[in-house]
């Protein structure tokens, strides 16, 4: 099991909300840290890459298992 430093819970909620919750995790994190988030949207493995692609955050790993997606990102490090 990957190490994380704050956990986000965005399960049942549907586009946009758990990008909208993982950017709010991610705001009040230090760079580098690692934020684990679940979510239930099926279009949400395809937003979280894309989120993480333009915003420069690292997708460290993605767990599917029974309708669940679990992101671990890596925030950007902001100098």
């Amino acid at each position: 099991m990957m190490e994380f430093d704050k956990e986000v819970d965005a399960r049942n909620l549907n586009c946009p909300l758990p990008i909208l919750r993982c950017k709010k995790g991610l705001s009040d994190m230090l760079g580098n840290q690692t934020l684990k988030i679940m979510a239930t949207d099926p279009g949400s493995e395809k937003d979280f890459a894309a989120f993480c692609k333009q915003t420069g955050h690292e997708l460290l790993q993605l767990d599917k298992t029974e309708n669940v997606f679990t992101f671990y990102i890596k925030k950007r490090n902001v100098a």
